[in-house]
């Protein structure tokens, strides 16, 4: 518990309906009570954090409590402005004759798949700069695991992807420089390239979270799950996926862990949960285990949030 909570990052992942947003909120009320000012961001288009806490949080970082504060990325919100601002810096670059074309091709990409992904990653940069001013922790609440996945691995993707731009660039402005032997005007245009400087410094950015992402002193990933098939097997291949793009996890909450009881029904559900517990301590044999019980009623307030934030003091003992 000690590892993780020095870190600077922390992730909570996991399949939709897992509980992974009330473990985040749990936590980061650990934290902020334990009086070190943290964010806690939300990326699920489904966003409960408001509900949690029972305070009204939007796209805009808002004061919760002492030492906490929260945000709600809106997807759709961060896609216009991440477009708006490309449409502004090309218009700078281009020809005016082709700006209406340019601004066309912008708004069909709008509708492409992993726009979003990559204008709420452009948001998370934005957050992670933060980090230290004003904030010593930053905790990600995430969406289901696979727009996760996508997200976390976009830094390695796209930083690829920008390198071969940069490299047709500089191809484009050798052509110029050879051209500028019979145009100065070409020539001047080629020293100082816009474009060039735009993407280097998205690569930068990109190189930076990427940095983060696989620092284990500076990143926390924890997947939360229910001790049920579906659920085991959908946080093996997420994980196995993430060691591929050489991002570790390091813990695990197994959430809703039946209670023992007299109940004929609930003897075989936890019958079932056991079996499914035993393979958990299998196959993710090597990282933290923390389990949290089925509680009576669902989290309705910061009240409730706090007793399964005081959870968290012991929870991977």
């Amino acid at each position: 518990m000690n590892e993780i909570v020095s870190r600077k990052f922390i992730f909570f992942a996991g399949k939709g309906g897992s509980g992974k947003t009330t473990c985040a909120a749990a936590f980061s009320l650990c934290l902020a009570e334990s009086k070190q000012p943290t964010l806690i961001v939300s990326t699920d288009p489904a966003h409960s954090l408001s509900d949690i806490f029972g305070t009204k949080i939007g796209s805009k970082e808002t004061k919760i409590m002492d030492n906490l504060w929260g945000i709600e990325i809106d997807p759709e919100r961060e896609a216009k402005r991440y477009m708006e601002t490309i449409k502004e810096k090309m218009r700078n670059v281009v020809s005016s004759v082709i700006v209406n074309e340019i601004k066309r091709q912008i708004d069909i990409a709008y509708l492409s798949p992993g726009a979003e992904e990559s204008a709420i990653f452009d948001k998370f940069i934005e957050l992670m700069e933060k980090i230290n001013r004003p904030y010593e922790k930053i905790v990600f609440d995430t969406a289901p695991t696979g727009h996760t996945l996508r997200l976390l691995t976009l830094p390695e993707i796209l930083g690829a992807w920008i390198e071969r731009l940069i490299k047709k660039r500089e191809q484009a402005i050798s052509l110029m420089r050879m051209a500028s032997a019979v145009d100065r005007e070409s020539e001047t245009g080629a020293r100082s390239d816009p474009v060039i400087e735009t993407l280097e410094q998205r690569k930068v950015k990109f190189e930076m979270a990427r940095r983060y992402l696989v620092d284990r002193k500076s990143a926390s990933f924890i997947f939360v799950l229910n001790a049920e098939k579906l659920s085991i097997s959908e946080t093996e291949r997420a994980l196995s996926l993430l060691r591929k793009h050489a991002i570790s996890v390091d813990g695990i909450i197994v959430n809703r862990i039946i209670p023992s009881r007299d109940d004929e029904f609930l003897r075989k559900r936890k019958a079932v949960q056991d079996k499914c517990l035993e393979e958990i301590g299998a196959k993710f044999k090597g990282l933290i285990l923390g389990y949290i019980p089925l509680l009576e009623s669902d989290i309705q307030s910061t009240e409730d949030l706090r007793k399964v934030s005081g959870m968290f003091t012991n929870l991977f003992a």
